[in-house]
């Protein structure tokens, strides 16, 4: 495994991120912690998670399974540079949700509840909250650092002028503000280098890209097909709609000898602001295919290969649009 810094803290994370989404809906339990004791032997110290995930309303079903999974002992914890979030809706009642201070405050104190732990490392925004101020919000995230109960601050789903606004409000507090944003961030999906990217940028934040295989697609998702896996509604529409560019990208996978989901993720790896992608395996030999990634080195001519199957926004904006 290579490690890396989180934007501009000294905290080194793993070069990729396990997500763990699946835990609970698709993963059982005693197979999920199989994963997380594999990824511990793989050297990956860097898992996010997220109150919502397991959808059931307020139950934080993936946090439980990852508890129970620390609460085992054998420096699990410690091992780990813990990511979960805040923002979704855990409950019926208006302050269940959101990112108002009583919600942030309860929020953190069900997690760490959950977790089995005294503190999350990185405490994530999951989406922006238009409607509450951003003394709010810092106010909130401040408490909880001189509480020890987070360390990191970090966005998730931000825009760039998010991610501005949080940054200059914090910089007024004399707060550290945020270190990472977690973005959608894939070849098919790259309009975060309009905005997003050129602000972690300047910010120095670290990015956090979910959904690097864009759902599948970039996986090999023909070949699969064509083997007989069967792929749901959604998806086929998906597989029509950008075909003539998936069909290119496999055909350029197999002339250079490498699976479409590790070129997925060597191609991400080379952007200098990327930190980790997230990764979020259902199956233990997904991850341990997962480790051929690092070993994979794309020369400039394969990268502008990559740019003509799957065009970007142009680059950073103005200049993506304007002169």
């Amino acid at each position: 495994m290579q490690y890396v810094r989180l934007g501009r803290t000294g905290l080194k994370v793993s070069r990729l991120c396990l997500g763990t989404m699946n835990f609970g809906p698709q993963t059982t339990e005693p197979d999920s912690y199989a994963i997380m004791d594999r990824a511990l032997e793989l050297g990956f110290n860097f898992f996010d998670t997220a109150d919502v995930y397991g959808w059931k309303l307020g139950e934080g079903v993936t946090e439980n399974i990852i508890g129970r999974w620390f609460a085992q002992g054998g420096g699990r914890r410690e091992k780990v540079v813990l990511a979960t979030k805040v923002h979704g809706k855990m409950g019926e009642w208006p302050n269940e949700s959101g990112l108002s201070a009583l919600h942030i405050k309860k929020a953190c104190e069900a997690s760490l509840k959950r977790l089995k732990t005294d503190y999350i490392d990185l405490y994530q925004m999951h989406h922006v909250r238009r409607d509450t101020p951003w003394e709010e919000i810092w106010q909130a995230m401040e408490q909880l650092v001189r509480e020890g109960k987070v360390i990191y601050v970090g966005s998730s789903n931000f825009a760039g002028w998010h991610l501005a606004q949080a940054q200059e409000a914090a910089k007024t507090r004399h707060f550290m503000g945020l270190v990472s944003e977690q973005s959608l961030y894939n070849l098919n999906d790259r309009m975060i280098e309009l905005e997003v990217i050129p602000a972690c940028e300047y910010y120095g934040l670290g990015l956090i890209p979910w959904s690097p295989l864009a759902g599948g697609l970039l996986g090999g998702v023909l070949q699969k097909i064509s083997e007989g896996r069967r792929a749901n509604e959604d998806v086929q529409k998906e597989i029509e709609k950008h075909r003539p560019k998936l069909e290119a990208y496999e055909a350029f996978c197999k002339e250079i000898g490498e699976a479409p989901a590790d070129v997925a993720l060597a191609w991400m790896l080379k952007n200098p602001v990327v930190t980790s992608p997230i990764i979020g395996p259902r199956t233990m030999d997904q991850l341990n295919g997962s480790m051929h990634v690092l070993d994979i080195n794309l020369t400039d001519e394969q990268m502008k290969r990559l740019d003509e199957i799957f065009p970007g926004p142009g680059g950073p904006a103005p200049e993506a649009y304007a002169w």
